[in-house]
């Protein structure tokens, strides 16, 4: 099995450098830690301890939106060939990063796949921290970069590469998007079913429900497009505000995260909700016609079922 780490960055092409810099900077909120070339990095960790600040956890290069690649860091460092082998065995060809593409990543070592969609993957050995803390763009309230929303051309197929190949736990589905987990946060990753692959939403942790509804009166004073919300969802109990990126990328930011501990996994199961608007949000927010992946407004129940008293 590859046991995962947690979800280390995020590598996405645009063809427009300058105006997303500005806007994960000026908008977001990120920190640009470095301009390199043709590439830029942002970092978005506030930890207690300033050594644990990842060296980065966003890189934006000159290229295809459609060029992509998600990071996980290895629990094992010594374990990448043995996931490398295991990956191959599996029917998942790899490439072992070259000295330059290491370098590009701020890692010792890397072995790059595919999951079955065709969704590029990155196994990281030792990723390089950094001793200089997180200074955010703007003061967004930002805490860290938490996870991201995943397409699948085949739900099942998928959901088994994550839990069966790797380590990834279903913490709940919706419809059949299934959301995993792989430290002790709700998800990591939500499998959302599409015709193609591709990364459907990039998700930062703000402090508290404060900075949701700062950034949603921000957000709308600056004429970027908000996608749903603030809302809460109830499958990890957070409470959210998505909005649309550069390229049509999908941001969120989220507060108040279900965690499921370790002593609680022995019993924790997943539960079912269905495929419809209440189940996305608690609080009734209706899905932009943007949010594919969600179910809108006008094909789902207009309230859930209430008990009547006579």
């Amino acid at each position: 099995m590859v046991n995962l780490h947690d979800i280390r960055y995020l590598r996405i092409g645009t063809p427009d450098l300058d105006s997303t810099i500005r806007f994960a900077t000026d908008i977001v909120g990120l920190q640009l830690s470095a301009r390199e070339g043709k590439a830029a990095y942002f970092r978005s960790d506030k930890v207690a301890v300033r050594g644990d600040t990842r060296d980065h956890t966003l890189v934006y290069f000159e290229g295809d939106p459609a060029d992509q690649a998600i990071g996980f860091d290895l629990h094992d460092p010594a374990e990448l060939d043995a996931v490398g082998a295991e990956l191959e065995r599996a029917g998942h060809p790899v490439h072992f990063g070259t000295t330059d593409e290491c370098e590009q990543r701020r890692v010792k070592a890397f072995i790059s796949s595919h999951d079955p969609s065709g969704n590029r993957i990155e196994f990281v050995a030792k990723p390089y921290n950094s001793g200089v803390r997180y200074f955010p763009g703007r003061d967004a309230g930002i805490t860290h970069f938490s996870h991201i929303g995943l397409y699948t051309t085949d739900a099942r197929r998928d959901e088994a590469f994550w839990t069966r190949l790797c380590n990834a736990r279903v913490s709940d589905w919706i419809g059949d998007a299934a959301l995993l987990r792989i430290d002790t946060a709700h998800h990591s990753l939500a499998l959302f079913p599409s015709s193609h692959a591709g990364v459907q939403h990039i998700n930062h942790q703000v402090e508290d429900v404060d900075d949701v509804m700062r950034a949603w009166y921000f957000l709308r004073e600056k004429g970027v497009k908000i996608l749903l919300g603030p809302g809460r969802h109830p499958l990890s109990t957070a409470v959210m505000l998505y909005f649309r990126g550069p390229d049509g990328m999908i941001y969120e930011y989220s507060c108040g995260v279900k965690h499921i501990l370790p002593e609680q996994e022995a019993t924790y199961r997943p539960r079912q909700f269905p495929f419809e608007r209440y189940a996305v949000c608690m609080w009734g927010s209706v899905p932009d016609p943007e949010i594919s992946a969600f179910p809108q407004g006008e094909t789902t129940k207009a309230t859930p079922l209430r008990a009547v008293m006579y």
